[in-house]
């Protein structure tokens, strides 16, 4: 997953969303809808603002889910999304399988 800084964003990009999660590594999660092009990606973004210890730099950081974008690169390689709607990983041909989210993946 590629956390990208939040102020490398446009002013606007990033609206607070409703709901949450947890991660038992990373911590509480708050979600945020994406706004670009006209066009609103419903809590397609994510971070974490009081991350757990260890993970402290991804307090200014957003995540989002490469399914609902036009488009995310990679070093200019179109990623695809991690199968399911719950992982938010960016797939790319130097990123090798099994991913999580396919069917039969659960609880492992």
């Amino acid at each position: 997953m590629y956390y990208l800084p939040i102020a490398d964003l446009v002013p606007g990009a990033l609206v607070d969303a409703s709901g949450s999660s947890f991660c038992e590594f990373k911590g509480a999660a708050r979600y945020f809808d994406v706004h670009g092009g006209g066009i609103v990606a419903a809590g397609a973004g994510w971070n974490y603002p009081e991350p757990s210890r260890g993970f402290e730099v991804l307090a200014d950081r957003v995540a989002v889910y490469a399914g609902p974008m036009d488009a995310c690169t990679v070093d200019g390689e179109v990623v695809v999304a991690q199968p399911g709607g719950f992982y938010g990983g960016w797939v790319t041909s130097s990123v090798v399988g099994p991913f999580k989210g396919v069917p039969g993946s659960i609880g492992w």
